[in-house]
């Protein structure tokens, strides 16, 4: 799933904003949905828009160990 996931939207709005989730907030905050024996998921707009995740690039940090 990856170290980070960044949701970014409002793309064409000409003021994008930025998500930084975790894989394990991912995991919980992710919407489920079964159709014909196949599962789906995603995240809801709702869940992830807010001040815990927004533009929170200091949550990937530097990239070094220090």
């Amino acid at each position: 799933m990856g170290n980070y996931w960044i949701v970014v939207n409002q793309m064409t709005s000409g003021s994008p904003s930025s998500y930084v989730l975790m894989p394990d907030e991912v995991r919980e905050l992710a919407h489920r949905n079964e159709r014909d024996g196949r599962a789906s998921y995603w995240l809801e707009t709702g869940v992830y828009e807010n001040a815990t995740f927004r533009e929170a690039w200091d949550r990937i940090g530097r990239g070094d160990s220090q």
